[in-house]
């Protein structure tokens, strides 16, 4: 049987490819890739309901795809940080250009994050969830062993620590992704690499062109690969999504289901936070969403906004006309800094889901403000891989004197709401790019049109 479910994913497979042969958009091509692969998770689901061990079996072989092609995006995303923020420095010839874009940058990102908190508070306390009456299973039991060990490593975390964690130490094992601040740190020698060879250009024009040559040349190269690994997003969409269907408990799904439509809506309500937000940047929301669709589904599907990085880039800078500089920044500080979605809303929810349970009113504005405040400072430093939502839930719970079993019980259906989440976080850092690049631009502008005005 296996044998046979494989034919028929790749008789999929060559579908897409012919529909890419008629010069299809890949937005099209990513859009057939979701379907088919739903369709067929769920007809794993349905012919071999009581049959785990044939849908495991054939999961083991079409996850070839999909774990390749995510390995590839990884695979490219320390290269492509590092090569890009040393582009943009050099790009830049200020140093001072560096901070103030990264200080814009962050500054959206955290807000939205704030935004975000206050409302998974909201969404939490509107359809009455509590952490009253979920049940734990074995399975949870077993989960929360081991979360409550881990959550004595990062509890004690505090923000100087975290901060300090961003500095690099040993760039080659931060360029192995050895650490969940990483890229942070991958971003930071960048910077200080890239303003190190403005100052040699400075002093030697000479060995300045030299630097500028081969680092547009590096660029070039990193970018054709990007291209090149994008052309496989729907082939690794099919099976991405494939699995998550196919892979889903139905009772899991069903006994959690009025936390899955929740966080859904908060989900949803921040979608439109940002949509507010780029309409007053001019950018009209159907054409918005048409052009990111692609990075929103692999996101969606993948759990990694780490991974989504190089698509996120390309799209801001090919799709919206945002600065490399500025989209590589965007792009790399939302993938750890101020995470709408797993970082704002999932651990605002459970803390508001567990304060009834203690007799404190989670709309009372002291304990709001407070629970706001440690999201966003724990906001810093969030992995950008699946399972980030639950780091961040492990610092913002014991900070606020909460216990974090729940965070346990919620494990059989974390993947399911994980991919919104990571959607949500990526569409933020795209929403920081594009917002920064429409108000420098238009601090550009109007510094020309009071120079021509008031002409020396």
């Amino acid at each position: 049987m296996v044998i046979l479910n494989l034919v028929l994913f790749s008789a999929l497979i060559f579908v897409l490819f012919r529909y890419r042969k008629r010069d299809a958009p890949l937005s099209h091509q990513v859009l057939a890739g979701l379907i088919g692969g739903t369709l067929y998770g769920f007809f794993l689901q349905f012919i071999y309901a009581d049959d785990t061990t044939t849908i495991s079996s054939t999961l083991a072989w079409t996850n070839v795809i999909g774990s390749s092609y995510v390995n590839l995006l990884k695979m490219i995303v320390m290269p492509l940080v590092l090569v890009m923020m040393i582009s943009a420095v050099i790009r830049m010839k200020e140093i001072a250009a560096v901070g103030k874009i990264g200080s814009m940058i962050v500054g959206i990102l955290v807000a939205t994050t704030a935004i975000a908190a206050l409302v998974g508070i909201i969404v939490a306390n509107s359809f009455g969830l509590t952490a009253d009456g979920l049940i734990e299973g074995a399975r949870e039991l077993a989960r929360a062993e081991v979360l409550e060990i881990r959550q004595e490593r990062v509890s004690d975390l505090t923000l100087p620590q975290i901060l300090v964690s961003f500095v690099p130490t040993n760039i080659f094992a931060d360029l192995t992704g050895a650490r969940s601040t990483s890229i942070i740190a991958v971003v930071i020698f960048g910077i200080l690499f890239g303003i190190a060879a403005l100052l040699v250009g400075r002093e030697n024009p000479e060995q300045g062109a030299s630097i500028d040559k081969f680092v547009a040349a590096t660029m070039a190269i990193i970018m054709k690969l990007v291209r090149l690994i994008m052309l496989l997003t729907p082939y690794g969409i099919l099976a991405l999504m494939s699995k998550v269907i196919a892979g889903s408990s139905g009772e899991d799904i069903l006994s959690l289901l009025s936390f899955i439509i929740a966080s859904y809506v908060a989900i949803l309500i921040m979608f439109v936070v940002h949509t507010l937000i780029l309409g007053l940047m001019g950018i009209g929301a159907t054409g918005y969403f048409k052009k990111v669709w692609p990075v929103l589904t692999f996101a969606f599907t993948s759990r990694s906004s780490a991974a989504t990085i190089p698509l996120n880039v390309e799209t801001q800078i090919n799709e919206f006309n945002v600065p490399p500089s500025i989209a590589n920044l965007s792009a790399t500080f939302g993938s750890t800094i101020g995470q709408n979605g797993c970082a704002g809303i999932y651990p605002a929810m459970l803390a508001a889901m567990i304060a009834p349970t203690l007799g404190i009113d989670p709309l009372e504005p002291m304990f709001l403000l407070s629970l706001i405040g440690i999201v966003t400072i724990s906001s810093f430093g969030v992995a950008g891989v699946g399972g980030g939502a639950t780091f961040a839930a492990l610092i913002v719970l014991p900070a606020m004197g909460f216990p974090v079993a729940l965070v346990a019980l919620l494990i059989s259906i974390e993947p399911l709401i994980d991919m919104a989440r990571t959607a949500l976080n990526v569409n933020g850092s795209m929403t920081a790019g594009i917002v920064t690049s429409r108000l420098l631009r238009d601090k550009s502008q109007n510094a020309v049109e009071e120079a021509a005005q008031n002409p020396r």
